[in-house]
């Protein structure tokens, strides 16, 4: 059993995402999805113990393993780092597209007082999966800077996405490609800054 739950949730999951888009994230809707996938009655609170969010977290985690295999063929070396976080980006749009319904919902979700820090984690862990891909080895807090703001653009650009109409998203990549410019800018101030202040602290030692 235990080494079925992965594939038991992805399962689920499925069966949840049509209905997700008319009737929102609930939990009558994953148990309707069980029976649907033929669970045994109760299996889906041992699969996701936590409830729904456990399920709306797992969708996401879902499009994260989907954007990565679809990446799998993107020649990584060859692309800036701005480059390469942008078509991790998009690739994850372009999966997404098929559940936008179900990513509006989620974002409600994830809204609510009692769930946003969870939330937060979510689009972290999605923001880690992304610098990772592009080969970010980061190990000191300029690895924590660049997913935070990463979360952040995540955010912004979602919003924009969803409410994007225009031909092949054009709207949301003006608007991605300006807050990575910015992102871009600022991690290079932050590598000049973990270079000068050091010397700049030594230089005042020697002097006193």
């Amino acid at each position: 059993m235990p080494n079925d739950i992965p594939k038991l949730r992805d399962r689920i999951l499925l069966s949840v995402l049509p209905m997700v888009k008319t009737e929102g994230w609930s939990w009558g809707v994953v148990q309707k999805a069980a029976q649907d996938c033929q669970v045994q009655d109760g299996l889906e609170s041992i699969v996701f113990p936590n409830g729904l969010a456990d399920i709306v977290a797992h969708f996401s985690d879902y499009i994260d393993r989907k954007t990565l295999e679809k990446l799998a063929g993107v020649p990584v070396s060859a692309l800036r780092s701005k480059d390469k976080v942008r078509a991790a980006v998009m690739a994850r749009y372009e999966i997404l597209e098929n559940y936008k319904g179900a990513v509006k919902s989620a974002v409600g979700f994830w809204a609510q007082p009692n769930h946003v820090i969870q939330g937060q984690r979510v689009l972290w862990r999605t923001s880690d999966r992304i610098w990772a891909w592009a080969g970010d080895t980061a190990t000191d807090y300029n690895r924590q800077t660049k997913r935070a703001i990463l979360l952040s653009i995540l955010m912004g650009t979602t919003m924009i996405w969803l409410e994007d109409e225009s031909d092949n998203y054009i709207i949301t990549q003006a608007f991605l490609d300006r807050r990575l410019e910015n992102v871009m800018e600022f991690v290079k101030v932050i590598g000049t800054m973990k270079k000068v202040i050091p010397n700049l602290f030594r230089q005042v030692n020697q002097s006193t």
